[in-house]
Formats: C-alpha cells, structure tokens, sequence
C-alpha cells in the first residue's frame, strides 16, 4: 500500500471502500471491495472513525444514512451516478399521487431524497424478493426501467416502472451477446438486471455484482463474459485467477473511474468531501433501507 495512504489511515481511523467498479489501483489499497450496499453494510459494523467510499455520490449517501455518528468522505466531488439524477424527491410525490395505495420500490441506486419517499429500498439481488414479498398487486418501482422490466418478467404483479437507466449497461447490446456467441461459443454469458431486455432474454444468467462473483467461484466454465462495468473484470480475476473472464461491449463508467489512490490521499489530508444527510431525510431514507433488510434478506 502507499506508504502515505497507511499512514493517513492510521491516524484518522480510517476505512477505505471501493465498489466493484472502481480502477484496479483503487480496488488493490482498499480495505474491502464490493457492491454499494454490501459496503454500507460493513460501514456500519465495522469500528472506526472515518470512512472513505470510494464509489459515486448514491453510496456515499447510503453509508452516512447507515453510519450517521461517522464521518463519510467521497474523494471526488464529481462522482455522481446519472441514473440517480433522472428522478427527484417530487417525481416520487407525484408518482404516489398517481397512483394511491401502490408501494414504491426504490432501488439503492438513488439519493437519499429519494429514498426518504420510498415504502423500501432493494437491490439488484433481492429486488425480486422484496416486490413479491409485498401485499400490494400494483408496485410502483424506481428508477430503472431495465431493471423494472426485469422485475415484470418475475412476478405476476403489475410494475410502475420509471424511465431512468443506466447509460453504461443500457450500452451493452444485443449484437455484444451475439458477437461473444460466435468468438466465444463454449463461454457462459452473465448480464447485469439493468441491462437492455432483449441483452437479459439473451444471457445464460443475470446477476448483480455479487451474484456474478458467487457463480463465478462455483462455474466449471473456463471462460466467463460479463455484461457490467469492466471494473468488474479486475475483481473476478483476482478472486478466480484459474478462470478467463472477459467484457460484453464497451462498459466503462466515467463517473466511477473518476477516483484514483491520489484523490483517497487527498480526501484523508484534508477530510474532503465530507457527505451529510439532513436529520429528517436520513430519518426516512434509513427506514426504508431497514425496510429492505427485514424483507430482502
């Protein structure tokens, strides 16, 4: 590890976080790599004073509604995450208005403002779980109309789906799969939930990010393709370093490459940027994460 970083962490009783995303220099100093609600998880268990998410601005916010009595730093301040900007506090009203009595399904890829409107949060593992799990027969679930969709396909309840998406797997299209089938024919092909529809009917399975490294470890097949964000990639050859693993299309996020060491050395010296939620909104937005956790786990 950097030499500067060690000694930052010691002095402030800090715990770095990186998200599966994140550049390999980034996922190689962190204390513990994983997905965005994994790694609020463990911020909230583990003891310490500072933690550094390394992430985009949604998970930073996770770990301070989760960690409230920690100081919560995201090394760059432009690290946000589209899909979380394509719907607001008063989307969600105005969605609940339209349609009286229907829960909303937030999944964790959202502000916190957001959350604070939600009935629960989900995500991309137990999203299927939750919408089952509740009584009601008409859902309203944002903001991921691929994900949505998703859902749809899973459940005989009616779906509400918002129009967001993500802009790196929604790239991820149809001829990606096919052009992988004939370069690749004996590969398993496993895509993230938020991808296109028809990128989803066309996989051998469809897991989040902890999904893919659970059936990676447990797959016989030599050669695995991921349809995700090719962060991913460096995280699955580190844990299964016996096994090929290789991307669908061209899946870089800029939002989550936007961090390096540099910027979790910077953000430790001068304890920037430091993530707060309001009182109230943390307040509603941790109940609806609680929520999760009692349903989807």
């Amino acid at each position: 590890m950097n030499t500067s970083l060690k000694r930052l962490k010691e002095q402030n009783d800090a715990l770095i976080l990186a998200h599966n995303y994140q550049c390999d220099e980034v996922q190689d100093v962190a204390d513990n790599v994983g997905d965005s609600f994994e790694l609020s998880k463990i911020a909230s268990e583990v003891n310490c004073s500072v933690i550094v998410f390394c992430g985009v601005d949604f998970m930073a916010e996770n770990a301070a509604i989760l960690s409230p009595q920690k100081n919560v730093l995201l090394p760059v301040r432009q690290a946000t995450c589209p899909m979380s900007q394509m719907i607001t506090s008063a989307d969600v009203r105005q969605l609940k208005e339209q349609h009286p009595g229907a829960p909303v399904v937030c999944y964790v890829n959202t502000s916190a403002a957001v959350k604070a409107e939600s009935t629960v949060c989900c995500t991309s593992a137990n999203a299927v779980k939750i919408v089952n799990t509740l009584e009601a027969d008409r859902i309203i679930f944002i903001p991921d109309w691929n994900l949505g969709q998703y859902l749809a396909s899973k459940t005989d309840k009616e779906i509400i789906s918002w129009k967001g998406y993500c802009p790196t797997h929604r790239g991820i299209t149809l001829g990606d799969v096919l052009m992988k089938r004939h370069e690749a024919p004996d590969c398993e092909i496993i895509v993230h939930p938020e991808c296109r529809p028809e990128v989803v009917a066309a996989a051998d399975y469809v897991y989040g990010t902890g999904g893919m490294i659970r059936h990676a470890k447990m797959s016989s097949a030599p050669h695995i393709a991921i349809g995700t964000e090719v962060g991913m990639l460096h995280r699955l050859k580190t844990i299964c370093p016996d096994k090929e693993f290789s991307a669908l299309g061209e899946t870089v996020c800029p939002n989550m490459k936007r961090t390096h060491v540099a910027d979790v050395v910077r953000a430790l010296e001068r304890k920037e940027y430091q993530i707060t939620v309001p009182e109230g909104v943390c307040i509603k937005a941790k109940h609806a994460l609680d929520m999760m956790l009692e349903m989807g786990t």
